[in-house]
């Protein structure tokens, strides 16, 4: 018996993947269970397996007392010190208290809780393991359908593929083999729960690793996905070597690596574009197979307005708006296109007066309010420093036009004027018939500045 026990912890250790250590456990918690449920006392029972003989061993520890209160969890002294004299009080003993037959009760009970403990174990591993595969690429097997999931078998667990991520139009058979995208892992009550898809765009990525070694590498970088899945999709990839080209590289010789993608996804188109740092080239990039004219942004806003040629509107917007749409989501921006003659009258319209002219007006009128403002700081400084009239720093060509029409000579005989021989009150009074006067010379000014010197 002792060896067929082993021999079974160890069956459950390899077709399980549970540990022999955690069933050891799960037993003796359902020793300890059945052992209460009997007896009606566990506080002081201990279960012990002996590796050797494969046996378990019922325990009841009981602490040594002067007088004993509850003989299911006390013992004398004098008892102890039957057992052994190097007993005192305070000390543990443990006896055995191994029933021979726990009886129908116990046995079921035991069952049930070492059936739970396995159980749990068990959906504790499977979770671990695919927790690690979130966000990657399982194959698996359709196992069944109803009205909303497919469920697909991974293995050790059964994943549920959700409406959203079933590609339109897709339909499977029991037992057919296919690639699903991990969405995310979520361990319930009820055990660990799969939740995978076949339109996240991510699947892409991840397809792509599997075809092209420099993507995998990294040195192939697919930038931005943008997917209507089963219908089309764009990627924009760059590339970190510039010897390497990243569209090129995607295609594969004759197609044959994006043709892999295209057969995995039942015909999905894909648009592989380079991607740009500048927007405006991005944008066109993005619109192929279009050609783009002009690229104009919105200020202030994360829009713009694309050109393209009469002949080449219907090809930018696509069908049903479809390359639009695809362009707006790779690049992250709201794309208007409009053909060379829309855009002409477009100029002439009031919206583009207020998306484009307005901004533009406004930055005119914040120069010329900063230029004004600038000009009454120059007055306020010459009116507030009088004797700042006669200084070189403060009296120039830039804040007085008049200087312009006076010779160098007449400029230097009025800079070497001594300013400490002026009195402040006489350069006030100069002042003041400067601003009286409508209209000052510079050669009025000097005289006056002479005169008073004279005094």
């Amino acid at each position: 018996m002792s060896k067929q026990l082993i021999q079974a912890f160890e069956m459950l250790e390899q077709e399980k993947g549970i540990s022999k250590d955690t069933i050891i456990d799960a037993v003796q918690s359902a020793l300890v269970f059945a052992y209460k449920r009997n007896f009606d006392q566990a506080q002081n029972v201990e279960v012990v397996f002996d590796d050797k003989k494969g046996s378990f061993h019922v325990y009841s520890v009981k602490e040594v007392v002067e007088t004993v209160m509850d003989s299911n969890l006390e013992v004398s002294l004098e008892d102890a010190l039957e057992i052994n004299r190097g007993y005192e009080i305070g000390d543990k003993i443990r006896f055995e208290v191994t029933p021979e037959d726990f009886g129908r009760i116990a046995a079921q009970t035991a069952k049930q809780v070492i059936t739970q403990r396995l159980r749990e174990a068990e959906r504790e591993i499977i979770y671990e393991e695919f927790i690690d595969y979130e966000d990657d690429l399982l194959t698996g097997t359709v196992e069944r359908q109803d009205r909303r999931y497919i469920y697909v078998n991974l293995g050790k667990i059964e994943a549920v593929l959700t409406p959203e991520g079933q590609i339109p139009g897709e339909y499977f058979q029991p037992h057919d083999r296919i690639q699903v995208y991990v969405e995310r892992v979520e361990n319930t009550t009820k055990g660990p729960q799969i939740y995978v898809s076949r339109t996240h765009p991510n699947m892409l990525k991840r397809l792509f690793e599997q075809e092209v070694p420099e993507i995998y590498d990294g040195t192939v970088e697919i930038r931005a996905i943008a997917r209507e899945a089963g219908d089309r999709s764009k990627l924009a990839v760059y590339s970190n070597d510039p010897n390497v080209d990243p569209v090129g590289t995607c295609v594969g010789p004759r197609g044959s690596r994006v043709q892999t993608v295209v057969n995995e996804l039942k015909g999905e188109n894909m648009d592989i574009i380079e991607w740009d740092e500048d927007p405006a080239v991005l944008i066109a990039n993005a619109l192929n197979p279009a050609d783009v004219l002009a690229v104009h942004f919105v200020p202030n806003e994360q829009a713009c307005v694309v050109v393209v040629p009469d002949n080449h509107l219907s090809l930018a917007i696509g069908k049903r708006g479809q390359n639009a749409r695809l362009a707006a989501k790779l690049t992250g921006y709201k794309i208007d296109i409009k053909s060379e003659t829309e855009y002409e009258d477009y100029q002439d319209s009031e919206e583009y007066k207020e998306k484009f002219l307005q901004d533009q007006n406004s930055e005119a009128e914040s120069e010329e309010v900063e230029s004004l403002l600038n000009d009454v700081n120059v007055e306020e400084e010459l009116m507030s420093d009088p004797a700042a009239l006669a200084s070189d720093s403060l009296v120039s060509e830039e804040t007085d036009p008049l200087l312009s029409e006076v010779s160098a000579d007449d400029q230097a005989g009025f800079e070497n004027y001594d300013e400490e021989n002026i009195h402040p009150d006489d350069m006030e009074e100069i002042v003041s018939d400067v601003e009286e006067s409508d209209e000052v010379t510079y050669d009025e000014l000097l005289d006056e500045g002479q005169d008073l010197e004279k005094e």
